[in-house]
């Protein structure tokens, strides 16, 4: 059962689809089951009509017990429902009810209740937004790694998000109410850098007016964030190592021992070994640091995660008030082919400047900003342009067919112009159905899973009910 962490008990067909494909969209990985489920690392459990109500109910004892707390929904007219939302119930106060027909919207939020109690009130399990396969990997790292405190090697290009992935550890850890203190060890003068760290006593040095606590000190009990310690000039690594070794240190200036209980998560977009190599970098504070290390992706080596990315920074634009965007197919075609120097931060960038150049518009290929187009790129109409295209004069039908199947004297990307196409009836099907992704199915004469796919494929599923 691989990656399951999401168990789906329902007999009705129609509604397992909808509930399996809206926790996809959530970034989890479901699994319709029959009632004689064997899963370990299971995070939640769907519960629908079922075949044997007294059975499933024991079983659901038996997986929150030997999982840990579940995230739990409940089907308002299930069986089940009554007993599980019941005070007495085992799981009181954990349960969910899902009503349907099912809402997008409404079901987002009903899980996001659900896991609020994890893990005995922690706070839900931050998760990296991607459906690849280096990107479950990650999650999955992240999770093993979290319980311990073992220093976390984080390796990466810029922009890939290491110090998500270094917060994200610490939320879900034993030190989550402690503090989590973060410094860049590139951006501090190397003289300054020791007083950063540990602090100094009044008088130390010019300008030390007062004694000052260090990051190690202010993250006491918590975690310590050394971003780019690969810039770490080799005077401080040694003394950096001697606090790892040891777990005490003195202030700047003073001469009074401390000691410190610090979990240690360090990152780098360099090449630690190549620079132990070159002589850069302390062999032995290497190793200190990579008992654990976590290699992230770059964005060119999961582009299947575009559509989904692009989607969560629309949803936190429009939390922010900004507004969203949309990509043609062509446009995301595009996209696909660039390099993406600036990874992920580059993307994030990219759709908040166009959400507020194109407001709730689709921006083409043609409309993208230059360094990111490559190859000239055919016009295509733009949907800011729809009122201008509206006072055009009206085409006869005939005339617009014969026009429409002429070939350009330039030539056309024929896979772009049928893509195009595809998600225009897409897009027409969905308005005329409310949203609901099974009615619009049917008016495309095509399987309900066949058009989540081709939702996915062009980013279209936000706000989608299943």
């Amino acid at each position: 059962m691989g990656n399951t962490d999401f168990l789906v008990f329902e007999s009705n067909p129609s509604r397992a689809d909808s509930v399996t494909a809206a926790l996809q969209f959530l970034g989890f990985h479901p699994l319709c089951v029959d009632s004689h489920p064997v899963v370990t690392g299971c995070r939640g459990i769907y519960v629908g009509d079922v075949a044997d109500e007294a059975i499933l109910e024991q079983q659901l004892e038996q997986l929150d017990e030997a999982s840990g707390p579940l995230a739990l929904l409940v089907a308002e007219d299930s069986p089940l429902a009554s007993s599980m939302l019941s005070p007495s119930a085992p799981f009181a106060g954990r349960v969910v009810a899902v009503r349907f027909p099912l809402r997008y919207e409404q079901f987002a939020e009903a899980v996001r209740h659900a896991c609020k109690p994890l893990q005995g009130g922690r706070r839900a399990e931050q998760r990296f937004v991607g459906d690849s396969r280096a990107m479950a990997r990650v999650n999955s790292l992240i999770r093993q790694v979290a319980p311990f405190d073992s220093s976390v090697l984080v390796l990466g290009e810029s922009g890939t998000g290491k110090e998500m992935v270094a917060r994200t550890i610490h939320e879900c850890s034993s030190r989550k109410d402690k503090p989590f203190i973060a410094i860049n060890c590139g951006a501090i003068p190397a003289e300054l850098l020791e007083s950063e760290l540990f602090g100094h006593e009044k008088g130390a040095f010019t300008g030390a007016i007062s004694a000052r606590k260090g990051r190690f000190e202010l993250a006491e009990g918590g975690t310590l964030f050394l971003d780019e310690i690969g810039d770490m000039s080799l005077p401080m690594q040694v003394k950096l190592l001697r606090v790892l070794q040891e777990r005490v240190f003195e202030r700047v200036g003073g001469n009074k021992t401390q000691r410190c209980d610090v979990r240690i998560i360090a990152a780098t977009h360099r090449n630690l070994e190549q620079a132990i190599a070159d002589g850069k970098f302390r062999e032995d504070l290497y190793y200190r640091l990579s008992v654990f290390p976590l290699e992230l992706p770059a964005l060119r080596e999961r582009l299947e995660d575009l559509p989904v990315l692009i989607n969560e920074f629309n949803q936190r634009l429009e939390r922010r008030g900004v507004g969203s965007v949309t990509f043609s197919a062509a446009a995301l075609q595009t996209l696909r082919g660039y390099a993406w120097p600036g990874n992920v931060r580059e993307l994030c960038n990219l759709v908040e400047r166009l959400a507020i150049l194109y407001p709730h518009a689709e921006v083409r290929a043609a409309e993208l900003p230059e360094r990111y187009r490559g190859a000239a790129v055919a016009e295509e109409p733009s949907s800011h342009r729809l009122l201008e295209m509206m006072d055009a004069p009206v085409i006869e039908p005939a005339r617009a067919v014969n026009d429409a199947t002429l070939l350009p004297e330039g030539g056309i990307d024929l896979k772009d112009h049928l893509a195009d196409i595809e998600v225009g009836l897409i897009r027409q099907a969905l308005d005329a159905t409310g949203g609901v992704v099974a009615h619009a199915a049917k008016l495309l004469r095509m399987q309900r899973t066949t058009l989540v796919e081709k939702l996915r494929k062009y980013g279209l599923q936000s706000g989608l009910a299943a």
